[in-house]
């Protein structure tokens, strides 16, 4: 019995009880005590107490705390950091609410300011809340058997520290639209487990070539020591180059287990957060797709995502019963756990500050809206037959 159920339950015996002689007040009082498991004498207060029942069991509202003019520039800065609930929103206002007033992003007061750092995330979710419904589709899979040399390259179930910095998993995420024939373009996806980090490179087709080189190139953007590299069971990491590769660069290499997607949910989860959600579902072939998808990887996503986007990450895991129980970390940014760590060189972290004091949230995620822009027009250009002008190259942002 809930407690509004509780409340018209003895709402209906007062009347009664007031009228009541002794005798059949304790009656009244042993059935309701039994029945609820109230304390006895709550009970007795509650029903000779006029002022409890002055506004017939309403409930007294607290007075609203934040005004109406905050809604719009809660929802401005919802909109730079990428729409996040509101635990992964809350930090992001904290830490970088003022340098988005700094960059003349964000125009408001300082007792507005105030306001938005004291809000909870629980509040920053009520006032954000709003019907989104999010079409989910089963896709193909892509992905082709590896060959007989996987029986030598162990499966990783727990064998990782995943709060050792440096083990990272990867995955190819097919950008053929809605038929797998032909060629077109691949991204290799690649997510370190302990901070978060994540670095893509855009592929024609997933030979084994240039799958290796790929993450050669993705491995000199990274500013911390791989340790060891975790693949599924395709035909494109599971080969001798990569894995000869791994053996000269001392690299532990792994594989997951067959069709249990899992296994890898780390990339995975970034593969829909950082590729799909940002690149759709479109076929894409040409050589300037590709060089489009290239230059969002190697600046502006990468930049975005790594410094600006936190990560919430699972604390301790509790069975009671039949339930589990979750507690998660405070959300942090892969930046702000690589500065934290005790494991990063301090001449990595000297370098990584140096950048992100330059960086801008609100333009990046212009940028990336820009060059997603272009993306699509090229795509609508190569359906009509036509091309656009190739883009200038950009200079990557590369640690160490």
């Amino acid at each position: 019995m809930d407690f509004h159920s509780r409340r018209q339950y003895l709402m209906g015996l007062r009347e009664e009880y007031l009228k009541a002689t002794k005798k059949e007040k304790t009656r009244i009082l042993n059935e309701y005590t039994k029945n609820t498991g109230h304390n006895r004498r709550y009970v007795i207060t509650v029903l000779n107490a006029d002022a409890v029942w002055a506004n017939n069991g309403a409930r007294k509202l607290r007075p609203k705390r934040y005004s109406p003019e905050i809604d719009a520039p809660l929802i401005k800065v919802w909109g730079i950091f990428d729409f996040p609930c509101g635990q992964r929103l809350k930090p992001c206002i904290t830490e970088e609410l003022e340098r988005l007033r700094a960059f003349g992003e964000i125009k408001i007061s300082d007792r507005t300011a105030e306001q938005l750092k004291q809000m909870s995330s629980a509040t920053i979710d009520r006032r954000l809340k709003s019907p989104r419904q999010a079409e989910r589709r089963r896709r193909f899979s892509t992905t082709k058997p590896g060959s007989l040399l996987k029986k030598k390259i162990p499966i990783r179930l727990t064998d990782w520290d995943t709060q050792k910095i440096g083990f990272l998993e990867v995955d190819l995420v097919a950008h053929c639209g809605s038929r797998a024939r032909g060629d077109f373009l691949n991204t290799a996806s690649l997510t370190e487990i302990a901070t978060g980090w994540w670095e893509g490179e855009a592929i024609m087709g997933k030979g084994q070539k240039v799958t290796l080189e790929a993450i050669k190139l993705m491995k000199q953007r990274t500013p911390f020591k791989w340790l060891g590299l975790d693949s599924d069971n395709g035909g494109e990491f599971i080969n001798y180059p990569l894995s000869d590769y791994c053996h000269d660069e001392k690299l532990i290499f792994t594989r997951s287990r067959e069709n249990k997607k899992n296994d890898n949910a780390y990339v995975e989860q970034k593969n829909w957060t950082h590729v799909r959600k940002v690149l759709g579902y479109f076929r894409y072939v040409t050589s300037m797709e590709q060089t489009i998808i290239n230059s969002l990887y190697r600046n502006e996503l990468r930049l975005y995502k790594n410094f600006f986007q936190p990560i919430m990450k699972l604390a301790e895991k509790v069975r009671i019963g039949s339930k589990r129980y979750r507690k998660y970390e405070p959300a942090k940014t892969p930046f702000k756990r690589l500065i934290e760590s005790a494991q990063i060189d301090e001449a990595t972290k000297m370098e990584l500050k140096a950048v992100y004091r330059k960086l801008n949230p609100a333009a990046l995620k212009r940028a990336i809206e820009k060059k997603t822009l272009l993306l699509y027009r090229a795509y609508q250009a190569k359906k009509k037959g036509k091309s656009l002008p190739m883009p200038e190259p950009e200079k990557e942002v590369v640690y160490g």
